[in-house]
């Protein structure tokens, strides 16, 4: 049954969006109470600990053997900038404007694609990346007393996650994504774990301890839902869905924080997104 499949794994991809808003709002959230590398950590540490109680080498038999440990190793580095980055930024911007900005990772894919797996974009590709990207200074509108200038890690964050998500797709070829999913929590916590004695405070509420194990849970939970979908429909099915994240993050930063995004970053997601959706619309006619 191909359309209840599609079904359910567009319905798994939101619900993993919705993990990830939630794992966002929470980090937002700890970073009042403690400093932002520490609530990095804590989440690739919850996340590393629910994952191994699943995957690990008594269950799943071989699931530390990588064919490319190498690039397993940059894009778990590059998923951990992305993370990170964007925690910090969340220190200073509201949820959905740290969101609009990362929506341009579909942009930076585009171009990375080119030099790195010989898919260069063409005329339709190339306009929807300019597109997207005056839809990202709309957001940010730097030099016109726009967002904090600490906006510029979020840029920063979303090309991280660009490599990370071309890297995924070549380990595709090779490794499991189990394989994959286990080493990008596990090289996370051996990165910073060094760093922890000079920042780490202790949680000093049931509150805090609470909410440091939900960032861990959320961060796992969605990743996994993400994989399950996927396995249910192709990509290009699912990746219009990816933009439904900034409904969970706007609702999330009103209820949580009391914040109403303004009428520019409301208009540059609304850019992006489009000039997204005409990218991704590219994409389906040339798989066709």
């Amino acid at each position: 049954m191909p359309d209840r499949d599609r079904l359910v794994a567009i319905a798994l991809m939101c619900a993993a969006l919705f993990y990830f808003a939630c794992l966002d709002a929470s980090g937002k959230w700890l970073n009042h109470v403690m400093d932002p590398v520490q609530t990095t950590f804590i989440r690739y540490l919850g996340s590393v600990i629910l994952v191994l109680a699943v995957l690990n080498p008594v269950t799943r038999p071989g699931v530390l053997r990588a064919r490319r440990p190498g690039l397993q190793l940059f894009r778990s580095l590059m998923g951990l900038l992305a993370t990170a980055f964007n925690i910090i930024a969340l220190q200073h911007l509201q949820l959905a404007e740290t969101m609009s900005i990362m929506f341009a990772t579909p942009f930076f894919v585009a171009l990375l694609t080119g030099p790195l797996l010989g898919e260069w974009p063409g005329v339709r590709q190339i306009t929807a990346i300019v597109v997207g990207f005056a839809g990202v200074l709309v957001v940010t509108r730097p030099g016109l007393n726009g967002l904090h200038p600490v906006a510029l890690l979020s840029v920063a964050g979303a090309l991280c996650y660009a490599f990370y998500n071309v890297a995924t797709r070549v380990l595709a070829g090779s490794d499991s994504s189990e394989t994959t999913m286990v080493y990008s929590g596990v090289a996370g916590v051996v990165l910073l774990a060094p760093v922890m004695p000079q920042v780490w405070t202790m949680p000093d509420s049931w509150l805090v301890w609470a909410v440091a194990i939900a960032i861990g849970a959320f961060g796992a939970i969605g990743h996994w839902l993400l994989i399950i979908a996927h396995r249910r429909a192709s990509a290009l099915v699912l990746a219009p869905f990816i933009y439904t994240e900034i409904v969970w993050m706007i609702a999330l930063g009103f209820v949580v924080f009391g914040d109403v995004p303004d009428r520019w970053t409301l208009l540059g997601a609304l850019i992006v997104i489009g000039s997204g959706l005409y990218l991704l619309g590219g994409e389906r006619k040339t798989a066709g």
